[in-house]
């Protein structure tokens, strides 16, 4: 069709030029139906591959549900589904070393005085991860009866952290830290077990998870209760995404985190984070998880805060960091004289911190007195002068019009020992939380995230306090089935 299109030469030079351009076009063409073949073939296997990119996303979304519905089954006490598709347990491989323990009654004599005889046993298979290997619990329990008068008796099995389920304590803990600490999806770690000979399903993991956040809900209880109780707390809140049911597609959901952290004025009370789902980003969700509190409240200015600070004593602390932050991107893209001055009196600011820190809380209200406010003071009078020689609607301007609308609600710091010139803390706390998002994309439903919520807040409570999450949830775990609801504060990262 192309060459039918074009005019015929009437000589043979131009016949040879002409039959040159018409060869040159059809290989263009060829290379450009070649391109869109091999487009279309990578498209294929994109969407259809079984080993493609939307198979592990359709797999992370599996696991993300699975771990939401496992959790609320435990929590509402429900007797565990079997679909018809549901992996079925198999033997644990003989090559797995066993430990072997024998579980023998109280007593070698029966209530009425007789001795025992042993009759048969029970043997109970438990697989454990222990200092990087697993091992198999192999628990037996002899059954005895009475000689005299044939009554049976046999120690009881201990409580397990999963009703009917055979994972040991430390295995639990090492596949909900790989998961949540470690960044790593649990079709991922069913993949790095099968090489130790171990077929552990993505769905068998999931379903450990949820029922371990459930079990472990209390100790989050507890360490809200904990974080609550500070002067002064930090917050912060980050985007997760959430499956939408029904849709094929996912809807925004956000994770909160509440901190308090009171190492840099010298207090000896525990660092600890409290985390938080919720569906949407309304006010209404901190004005819910911060009903108890009473006092400073470090946050950007997100204005879903504002009622809190009207209407229910709490007190705002702005956010220098977020100030520099906006000073940072237009020296950045614009190179500009002003914001770099701005950038250097604020580093001036932070050198006064570095002298605080660690100092009683009325050494470092006087330290700042004394050497920041007077900074602080400066700064505010002199972006207010730039502000009049610049365009009023140039990023600098937007940045200056920012810094000292946050300066007034960040002043109180000054006066202040208790408190933090910045929020870092809070978005220190949301650094795990950016990481795992790229790993494991979704949280699945609003179970998911609750789900995801009660783990993060005990894994960044232990990090915090300089305590390794898998061997303190090991041993939580262990220990939490047969533990008084009353007492669980006891089982904290730092008890």
């Amino acid at each position: 069709m192309m060459a039918e299109a074009m005019t015929l030469p009437e000589d043979y030079g131009e016949l040879k030029e002409f039959t040159t351009q018409l060869l040159a076009e059809i290989k263009a063409q060829a290379m450009l139906i070649e391109k869109l073949r091999h487009q279309v073939a990578g498209q294929k296997a994109w969407r259809y591959g079984s080993t493609s990119e939307q198979t592990k996303q359709l797999m992370l979304a599996l696991e993300a549900s699975e771990v939401a519905e496992a959790a609320m089954t435990a929590k509402m006490k429900l007797p565990p589904g079997e679909p018809k598709d549901k992996p079925k347990r198999r033997p644990i491989p003989d090559h797995i070393p066993r430990n072997n323990i024998q579980l023998l009654p109280p007593k070698d004599h029966c209530t009425c005085g007789g001795a025992l005889r042993q009759i048969g046993e029970d043997v109970t298979e438990e697989l454990e991860y222990v200092l990087g290997r697993f091992v198999v619990n192999k628990i037996t329990r002899p059954r005895f009866a009475c000689k005299r008068c044939e009554q049976f008796t046999q120690a009881v099995l201990p409580s397990r952290p999963i009703e009917r389920g055979r994972p040991g304590p430390g295995l639990l803990a090492h596949v909900f830290v790989s998961k949540y600490a470690d960044h790593l999806p649990l079709y991922r770690q069913s993949q790095i077990f099968e090489r130790d000979g171990l077929d552990l399903d993505r769905s068998t993991l999931a379903d450990w998870v949820g029922k371990t956040t459930t079990l472990l809900a209390p100790l989050a209880d507890a360490i809200s209760k904990h974080v609550m109780k500070g002067k002064a707390i930090f917050t912060d809140d980050t985007p997760v995404n959430m499956l939408a049911p029904g849709s094929g597609k996912t809807k925004t959901g956000r994770l909160w985190v509440y901190a308090r952290d009171e190492r840099p004025w010298g207090s000896d009370v525990q660092p600890a984070a409290w985390y938080q789902f919720s569906e949407d980003r309304r006010g209404a969700h901190p004005k819910d998880h911060l009903s108890k509190y009473k006092g400073w409240l470090h946050a950007d200015g997100y204005a879903g805060y504002e009622e809190l600070y009207r209407d229910h004593g709490i007190k705002e602390v702005a956010c220098m960091a977020h100030i520099r932050r906006k000073f940072v991107d237009v020296h950045r893209s614009q190179g500009s004289s002003i914001s770099e001055e701005a950038i250097l009196r604020i580093r001036q600011l932070y050198a006064v911190e570095k002298e605080a820190r660690g100092s009683p809380p009325d050494q470092r209200a006087a330290i700042r007195q004394a050497k920041a406010k007077p900074i602080f003071d400066d700064l505010q009078d002199w972006l207010g002068k730039q502000l009049t020689t610049i365009s009023g609607k140039s990023p600098l301007a937007q940045a200056i019009r920012y810094a000292l609308t946050r300066m007034r609600r960040l002043r109180p710091y000054l006066a202040h020992g208790t408190l933090e010139p910045d929020n870092n803390t809070a978005e220190r706390a949301m650094l795990a939380i950016a990481l795992g998002r790229k790993n494991y994309l979704f949280v699945g439903s609003p179970a998911g995230g609750r789900a995801a919520a009660v783990a993060y807040t005990l894994i960044e409570t232990a990090k915090l306090n300089g305590v390794d999450p898998q061997t303190w949830l090991a041993d939580t775990i262990a220990r939490i089935p047969d533990y008084k609801i009353t007492k669980v504060q006891e089982l904290l990262p730092w008890n």
